[in-house]
């Protein structure tokens, strides 16, 4: 049991840095040392480690993917980014539609393709008004957080809750939906506070939406992006089509989401070697190596001692300590690792209110800082291949709040709901 949570420990301190000084390890390195450990050192066996795996978790986050990456390559996220921006005629308008299309994307696309796409936009379309891109490029990260929260395939780590619960797509969407709603609307009254002057400003709103199409990629041409989108965009809409049926017909979401991404191979028009060469495998290392890690922590049973002090009865008190848990943590291993942490210590508490908590409380947790989440530090890190860069204590002033607001109004609306029947 020493041995296994020496090595759970370790591995978790390399995963809370993205790199740790002198030393050529990061997340995903992190992961798989600790996973080698766990084999090397006696804790599980080979077998055993491979078996730790949920390679049906792997398969839905391969799947959407690849049906992200034939989208990238039809230009897709670029061309929605800047027409929608360019509908802005003023500071407020513009930021209610990044948060509007970057919690709509995120919700039924991966937020941290999202945000990766969507930034050099949002920052080339204020640079076009004169005006500084930081308020919108915080409402950005903390929108894809928010509206991923909505669905079981809007970041990594609600798929992870919807494969291992067996939670129905469309249940959970109905319980979680109006939870990304709310906050949606106190990110805007958030912003709006610490901005007020900004946002009261006006621009020229000719410049933008005569100039912003400029910030599109000229590669593809826009016959060749048209016809890339008339093969990829059917095949996401029948997708995310089949998500919604998959309960009723007895599919299982990765079924469905590696479909999707075999008939984006063969369908898009894209040569499949590309789509295969913009897959993040990186982050399917890092899951398979926390998945084992995960794994022999708890067959040693160093898990038990987390069951024993986290309160896990599915109750309103059980909604409450999962967020103010998951909230905590979060800002210490980002919301993956914890989710990771977590599942297997809820996994046999019946009911579906721990899982349907963890997926509010470590999304919307995210948002606290920067290292939070993966969303916001790919945010910060493309702003600043842009040449811009946001302060941590200018993040973190507004996270708070935000953190502070949608969390407890997730409590409330999760707990109203548990208490008309909605949550079993």
């Amino acid at each position: 049991m020493i041995t296994a949570a020496v090595i759970l420990l370790l591995t978790y301190i390399g995963v809370s840095f993205t790199r740790l000084p002198h030393t050529n390890i990061d997340r995903p390195a992190a992961a798989l040392t600790g996973a080698l450990l766990m084999v090397l050192l006696g804790v599980l066996k080979f077998d055993q480690a491979i078996a730790s795996i949920d390679f049906h978790t792997i398969a839905l986050l391969l799947g959407m993917m690849l049906l992200m990456a034939a989208l990238q390559q039809a230009d897709f996220f670029n061309v929605v980014a800047a027409r929608s921006i360019a509908l802005a005629k003023t500071p407020w308008q513009l930021l209610i539609v990044v948060v509007t299309i970057t919690a709509m994307g995120s919700a039924f696309m991966v937020n941290d393709v999202v945000v990766l796409l969507f930034t050099p936009v949002v920052v080339a379309a204020c640079r076009l008004l004169d005006r500084n891109p930081s308020p919108y490029l915080i409402a950005e990260a903390m929108a894809s957080n928010i509206g991923s929260v909505a669905t079981e395939i809007g970041n990594p780590q609600n798929m992870l809750i919807g494969v291992i619960s067996g939670i129905p797509f469309t249940r959970f969407l109905i319980c979680l939906l109006p939870v990304a709603f709310i906050s949606c609307f106190i990110l805007f009254g958030v912003i709006f506070i610490f901005y007020r002057k900004h946002m009261l400003l006006e621009f020229e709103a000719d410049r933008l939406s005569h100039q912003t199409l400029a910030v599109i990629s000229g590669n593809p041409t826009p016959a060749a992006r048209r016809k890339l989108l008339s093969f990829s965009m059917p095949i996401f809409v029948l997708t995310v089509a089949a998500l919604f049926f998959s309960s009723f017909v007895g599919i299982t979401l990765p079924i469905v989401a590696v479909a999707g991404g075999v008939a984006a191979i063969l369908f898009s028009g894209i040569k499949p070697s590309r789509l295969i060469q913009t897959i993040d495998w990186s982050l399917l290392l890092f899951f398979c190596g926390l998945f084992i890690v995960i794994g022999g922590a708890h067959q040693a049973g160093v898990l038990d001692i987390f069951m024993n002090n986290l309160y896990v009865q599915s109750n309103i008190m059980g909604i409450f300590s999962m967020h103010i848990f998951s909230v905590l943590l979060s800002q210490i291993v980002s919301n993956v690792p914890l989710t990771m942490l977590v599942i297997p210590v809820i996994k046999n508490v019946p009911g579906d209110v721990l899982w349907i908590s963890l997926a509010a409380g470590s999304t919307l947790g995210g948002n606290a800082t920067i290292i939070g989440a993966v969303a916001n530090i790919i945010v910060v890190e493309q702003a600043y291949n842009q040449g811009v860069r946001l302060r941590w204590w200018e993040f973190t002033r507004v996270g708070l709040l935000v953190t502070a607001l949608t969390i407890a109004a997730s409590i409330g609306i999760l707990s109203a709901e548990y208490a008309m029947g909605l949550l079993r």
